[in-house]
């Protein structure tokens, strides 16, 4: 769905009570329900629009992280998957649609013009959903990976604990992964009950902490001291990069705390061409201490008002 606001597709605020919501749900799934409106595109998207909207500000853990990051900060932290989990599709149908349930719809195909498998991410007749096996749970691991491999990508291997026993895995890590992110490897979860399908692994990424950059997006910091002479008079200076050392050009009269940018130098953009940049914080240093001479020379200083 395009970066509406979900409050904005129900027409509640974002005060709403969880009643309030349940109300502008229905009233409009009800208005564009693809029963009701037969071979109309545009009712179908509305539909998966509300069914979208609702799904995640009737939870209240999901409504939060809408609250906290907005409607682009949260679609990069949760797949479609992720906001459906947990969704009872099947309860509120049977409430609209006065207790048809879920045989009458089906995933997999298209019923009144929705494909309800494409909107909900299922391969399979809904109406035999209840005589399948159960699908198996999902697995949460935390993987820390360090900031030169956001830089090149690869592959890690990982082993974590499923059904009672050690699974290893390889995991291949995308240019520019950025933290908070989460990685799914399909099938990898906990074993399914009674012949159903097995859950999923979710690889939940952070980034190391590292001992020279600090990041703001996908561009670097990287703090450059420099003296007070070289600041006033300019000056080369090597800075690193994650690729090596790059020697800059102090200009004469540089302020402390100027940012310096080194044009894509940062980390690459996530499934995006491009890099981030590289910026070089000058702090100009301040001895603590001085010869008598160093003071002297200060005091004829400080009466030219320097």
């Amino acid at each position: 769905m395009a970066n509406r606001d979900y409050y904005e597709v129900l027409g509640v605020s974002k005060t709403a009570s969880d009643e309030e919501m349940k109300r502008a749900y229905r009233k409009l799934a009800m208005k564009y329900h693809p029963d009701r409106n037969p071979n109309k595109k545009e009712a179908e998207e509305r539909f998966k629009e509300i069914n979208e909207a609702y799904a995640v500000l009737s939870d209240k853990e999901k409504r939060k992280q809408y609250d906290t990051f907005g409607a682009d900060g949260f679609r990069q932290r949760f797949t479609q998957e992720d906001i459906f989990r947990g969704f009872d599709f099947d309860d509120l149908l049977s409430g609209l649609f006065g207790g048809r349930g879920r045989r009458e719809f089906k995933f997999g195909g298209t019923r009144g013009g929705v494909d309800f498998g494409d909107l909900f991410g299922g391969s399979y007749g809904y109406q035999d959903m209840g005589r399948m096996g159960q699908k198996g749970e999902d697995i949460l691991y935390e993987l820390t990976i360090s900031l030169e491999e956001v830089a090149s990508g690869g592959e890690k291997r990982i082993s974590y604990r499923k059904d009672g026993r050690v699974e290893e895995v390889s995991v291949k890590i995308p240019k520019g992964m950025p933290a908070g992110k989460k990685l799914r490897l399909a099938g990898k979860g906990m074993e399914g009950k009674k012949g159903g399908p097995p859950g999923d692994l979710y690889l939940q990424i952070s980034i190391q902490e590292h001992p020279i950059f600090t990041l703001e997006g996908d561009d670097l910091i990287v703090e450059k001291e420099v003296s007070f002479s070289e600041a006033v008079l300019g000056s080369f200076a090597e800075v690193p990069t994650l690729e090596g050392t790059k020697k800059i050009k102090i200009p004469p009269g540089t302020q402390s705390h100027t940012k310096m940018r080194l044009k894509g130098l940062g980390l690459p953009h996530f499934q995006k061409e491009g890099r981030g940049d590289e910026y070089v914080k000058v702090i100009v240093k301040i001895p603590k201490r001085v010869s008598e001479k160093t003071k002297s020379l200060i005091q004829e200083l400080a009466k030219e008002g320097i």
